[in-house]
């Protein structure tokens, strides 16, 4: 019996504003350069003030959500569980979601009141992104915002590690991953950042519990959760955890276990401006892959491609016509 949607993602709804910053700007903002840093709105404001908004780049996101869409670029179908404000940031995420063929939980509901959470992605010329971000209301990201319906009905629950940062959190991650247990959906999950792998190793570790069936991870992530200091004994280690997992590695291109076997995937020689969203878009897009006939290695060849199409440019997600050309190409 097929299922309604390949994947059902849970994770932060935050409209990104993406810009270009120089390392000065960072340095007098006493921002830390490469991470993501959970702001008040108060400090957020202070640096949107000092960045120049026009030229910045603003849509529905989140990294969960930006894998999502993904998956519906590349053929999938997909819904999303999130949680934004009554707000005039929260309509325009409501309809951006849906503008990009993703079903959710925001459709014909009121929204609550609040602040929709925002994330200000600021890139420097050597392609780094260093996000701060201030959850508002997706900070209350609960079980009540999972529909049980939709996930019963999805080939695969993805999950967002950045929902590790709150209790409400990871009781939604558990009890997502419960009920895909219980109702034979396999289980995919992000550690999204090296500081979820880094202050919150022993929530996430309880999430993943017995194991996820599909892990999501870069090397540095890899080896923070597995303590290890190369990639070698990382992806032995990552076994216990995962019955399979893909690490990413950035312009050497990535690392398959399909569960048997180490697929390796080539990387697509490209000259990086922008690598924000790299990951999310490599996991939506192998996602749409396995989900629709291909193999692991073939998935991974598509994502490769497609996530290094991304960081030719700025912004997290590519336009539709551009996923298009890459599945004409494979």
């Amino acid at each position: 019996m097929s299922k309604k949607y390949n994947v059902f993602g849970i994770g932060n709804a935050l409209v990104d504003i993406v810009t270009e910053v120089n390392d000065q700007f960072l340095t007098d903002h006493n921002i830390e350069k490469g991470f993501m840093t959970l702001v008040d709105e108060e400090s957020q404001s202070r640096i949107s003030d000092a960045i120049n908004m026009s030229k910045s780049n603003m849509q529905c996101g989140g990294s969960a959500a930006n894998s999502i869409i993904a998956v519906a670029q590349f053929g999938g179908s997909s819904y999303y569980s999130c949680k934004v404000a009554n707000d005039e940031l929260g309509n325009f995420y409501r309809k951006d979601l849906k503008a990009n063929g993703v079903d959710s939980n925001l459709d014909g509901h009121d929204l609550e009141d609040g602040i929709t959470g925002k994330c200000l992605v600021m890139t420097t010329e050597d392609a780094s992104r260093t996000m701060n971000t201030f959850l508002g209301i997706t900070a209350d990201y609960s079980i009540k915002e999972i529909t049980e319906q939709a996930l019963k009905d999805s080939e695969y629950l993805y999950i967002e590690g950045y929902l590790v940062t709150s209790e409400n959190g990871q009781k939604a991650m558990k009890h997502a991953k419960n009920i895909a247990e219980e109702n034979g959906v396999k289980t995919a999950l992000t550690f999204s950042d090296p500081s979820m792998v880094k202050y919150f190793k022993e929530p996430m570790q309880s999430v993943v519990g017995a194991s996820v069936d599909l892990l999501f991870c870069n090397e540095e992530e890899a080896m923070l959760y597995t303590d290890t200091d190369n990639l070698m004994d990382a992806r032995e280690a990552l076994k216990k955890d995962a019955k399979r997992f893909v690490i990413t590695q950035g312009a050497n291109g990535a690392m398959i276990y399909d569960g048997e076997t180490f697929v390796d995937i080539e990387p697509y020689k490209v000259e990086a401006i922008d690598t924000n969203g790299a990951g999310d878009l490599f996991a939506g897009a192998f996602l749409a892959g396995i989900t629709n006939g291909r193999s692991f290695a073939d998935a991974g060849k598509l994502a490769s491609l497609a996530s290094s199409k991304v960081v030719t440019q700025f912004g997290p997600r590519l336009e539709w016509h551009q996923a298009k050309d890459i599945l004409q190409k494979m």
